[in-house]
């Protein structure tokens, strides 16, 4: 009995071997190219029918998130879309618009662009797209720019529904391209200085600002401000030489280093029209990058104040790399460092991307949007700027005056009509209820009289009532000014577009009316240390 079952497992076995020689390869696989030969093997030899393009598409990412936070793969379809917005136009036909309702409504219309050259209107609901209706749920975002944006020249058929008419009205319109802007308001301030918001740092924007400050200095500007707040970067490159106009000769701007790139240096080549001028710059926790290129070398240098929160962190710098097919990584090569020699990198561990991006949401809860005391500087990170003031790597930069997040205001009553969106959702429909009668004023100063007239807020929370928001007057009373500066500021937004918009949240910002004081003081060139 016992030879049976000895017999039984020999045949077992014999079986089990003559399986695995069966599988056995001819030659061991490559160990120089073990990712590759993996794949040959998968698409030969496995079991089912692997879609092998697909399966790289998926490990691609997960190869470079085990490298650092900033390394990506871009797939062929979004390689477009990721240069577009750095570029200085893309083509479309020239409107802003937003998803209200199911609906698509055009909020602007771009000044000579396409759909202004047809008539088009801001108001207008886009109802069809070349004959297809597209109205209802699903609609996106997405797929409303994949349907209008498209190559220069092309033709694109609309069908909109417009106030007061009865039939749906058909525009044919010639795509063309449409500038993207970089600056987002330049104005005088104050009657003596000039202010820039910049949102990108992208192939336009050097010049967009050399226009902007000649027409400053054209109105009398005596110093400038230059927002960075909510800029998360861009090309290197546009940076290094927008600060170039505001140092003399010789000043360090940057430098890179890397394992397989040698140190680089950018210095001032003296020939900014700006050397002389006082500069405060504001930053915060969404400046990034190039934003903090352009920062640290103006803190770095003692040439300007800096004006706000810590900034980003972001100190790797990328450089791009295409496939053939059309696809793209963006693969870090080195570090950046501002002139006193430190890199601003926050800290990361390889393949721990989730960490990374909770970063800001862990810099909140801890406190250090609101209090200068939460933030620990690393003191094993310092450096000494120009003047022999001490500032610190190891996370951003530190602004010269810190400016907290402003939470007066903020209640559960805000907190719950914020959260249903009704801070946009009223204020256009409202602007569109009422845009005969806005139009008539093509100011913000103008637009803000007539508003405050409105009795907006009652409007708002009648509105936010019949939407299921409980009214709790205690609670709107606390949460009165910022809810009717948010009411105010959108309306304006609506109807006379970003730059109107920027001035009427600088009424109040209290990072810019802080920089107005540091210049008016003439304090605006931080002092060396004793």
């Amino acid at each position: 009995m016992k030879r049976r079952i000895y017999s039984k497992y020999l045949l077992v076995a014999a079986l089990i071997s003559s399986v695995l020689v069966g599988c056995r390869f001819e030659r061991p696989l490559s160990a120089t190219n073990k990712l590759e030969s993996l794949l040959q093997v998968i698409g030969h030899e496995y079991v089912d029918t692997v879609d092998v393009e697909a399966l790289v598409e998926k490990t691609i990412p997960k190869v470079l998130a085990e490298l650092d936070p900033h390394s990506v793969y871009i797939p062929a379809k979004d390689v477009e879309d990721s240069n577009q917005e750095l570029r200085g136009s893309f083509s479309g036909i020239g409107i802003q618009f937003m998803i209200q309702s199911d609906t698509i409504y055009v909020s602007d219309v771009i000044s000579g662009g396409p759909a202004e050259k047809v008539g088009l209107m801001a108001g207008d609901r886009i109802v069809t797209i070349d004959d297809s209706l597209y109205v209802g749920k699903a609609i996106s975002n997405d797929g409303a720019m994949k349907r209008l944006k498209g190559p220069k020249g092309s033709e694109v058929c609309l069908g909109i529904k417009r106030m007061g008419e009865k039939e749906l009205l058909s525009f044919t319109i010639v795509r063309g391209n449409i500038p993207v802007k970089s600056l987002d308001a330049s104005y005088l301030i104050a009657n003596r200085w000039w202010y820039m918001k910049i949102n990108k740092f992208g192939e336009t924007t050097y010049p967009e600002m050399l226009m902007s400050l000649a027409q400053g200095i054209q109105q009398g500007a005596q110093g400038v401000i230059v927002d960075l707040r909510g800029n998360t970067g861009g090309y290197m490159g546009s940076a290094i030489q927008m600060v170039n106009e505001f140092l003399p000769k010789g000043d360090m701007i940057v430098y890179t280093e890397g394992e397989h790139a040698p140190r680089y240096e950018e210095r001032a080549n003296g020939r900014g029209n700006c050397q002389q001028m006082p500069i405060v710059v504001l930053a915060d926790e969404t400046s990034a990058s190039a934003s903090e290129i352009f920062a640290g070398a103006i803190q770095d240098n003692d040439r300007g104040t800096i004006i706000g929160r810590r900034t980003f962190g972001k100190g790797l710098v990328q450089r791009p790399i295409e496939f053939a097919d059309g696809s793209a990584i963006r693969l870090t090569i080195a570090r950046y460092y501002t002139p006193s020699g430190r890199c601003i990198q926050k800290p990361y561990v390889n393949g721990h991307g989730d960490e990374y991006n909770l970063d800001l949401l862990n810099r909140y809860e801890h406190g250090e949007f609101f209090t200068q005391d939460s933030i620990k500087q690393d003191e094993s990170t310092a450096y000494e700027t120009k003047n022999g003031r001490v500032v610190y790597g190891g996370g951003g930069i530190m602004p010269d005056i810190f400016v907290p997040q402003d939470t007066a205001g903020y209640t559960s009553y805000y907190a719950a009509v914020a959260k249903m969106g009704l801070f946009t959702r009223f204020p256009f429909e409202y602007t569109d209820k009422n845009r005969a009668i806005l139009s008539n004023y093509t100011t913000m100063d103008e637009l803000f009289v007539h508003l405050k007239q409105q009795d907006l807020l009652e409007q708002f929370v009648q509105h936010a009532s019949s939407k299921g928001v409980k009214r709790q007057n205690k609670l709107i009373n606390q949460s009165r000014i910022v809810m009717e500066d948010i009411l105010y500021g959108n309306v304006i937004y609506n109807m006379l577009g970003m730059e109107e918009y920027v001035k009427f949240l600088n009424l109040t910002d209290p990072a810019v009316l802080k920089a107005v004081e540091i210049l008016d003081s003439g304090k605006s060139r931080p002092v060396a240390q004793k």
